[in-house]
């Protein structure tokens, strides 16, 4: 079984009830709203949302196509996504680090001995703005990420004007990033994760 199927708190949120068939039987239909870690079958939807998401604002994403689906081949179980009726609406997409801070090189690499979830990308599609959708999706991340033996903590680095939110998901800001984009600067922010022995005592993981 793997890690996320046995957690409950990444299953549907709630099921719609089968609609009725004008013929009186009745048809299956998706959750109305279901959490489940991403696939490279996944990537092209992931970057339509995050290329509206972040080319408006920075001109850039953080992942393009062809690092989404590297991400997604080597570490599919540190990404996130929300689905609602079968339609991606936000998602997280994290790989493992090895060090206490970000460095250039933690763009594109995964290193599976790391302790640190680096998060490259939290988007959520332009139609669920608003709405408090990235802060549920955090919140669920950082639940499920509790659950993973291997994870002490997780790493992000955001612009000055996205520090407030990460503060309210409980990130703290440890200081000017040490990785840069162009002529865009960073704040690195960090939140602890608690091991699985903790969590398996005290909420069932």
């Amino acid at each position: 079984m793997s890690a996320l199927s046995a957690l409950p708190f990444l299953k549907p949120v709630h099921l719609r009830s089968p609609r009725s068939s004008p013929g009186g039987q009745r048809r299956h239909t998706l959750p109305a709203s279901e959490f489940r870690c991403l696939s490279p079958e996944d990537a092209v939807s992931v970057f339509e949302i995050e290329r509206e998401a972040f080319i408006s604002v920075s001109g850039d994403c953080p992942l393009h196509l062809d690092e989404i689906r590297h991400f997604l081949n080597l570490c599919p179980e540190l990404s996130l996504g929300w689905f609602e009726e079968g339609r991606l609406v936000a998602f997280i997409i994290g790989s493992l680090w090895d060090q206490d801070r970000l460095s250039q090189a933690a763009l594109t690499l995964h290193k599976p001995q790391g302790t640190a979830v680096h998060i490259h990308v939290l988007a959520v599609h332009r139609t669920f703005r608003q709405q408090g959708k990235g802060s549920i999706l955090m919140w669920r991340y950082l639940q499920y990420l509790r659950c993973l033996p291997f994870a002490r903590r997780a790493l992000l680095m955001c612009e000055d004007f996205l520090v407030p939110f990460y503060q309210k998901c409980g990130f703290k800001a440890l200081g000017p990033c040490e990785v840069t984009v162009g002529d865009l600067a960073f704040i690195e922010m960090q939140h602890p994760v608690r091991g699985h022995a903790f969590m398996r005592r005290n909420s069932g993981c």
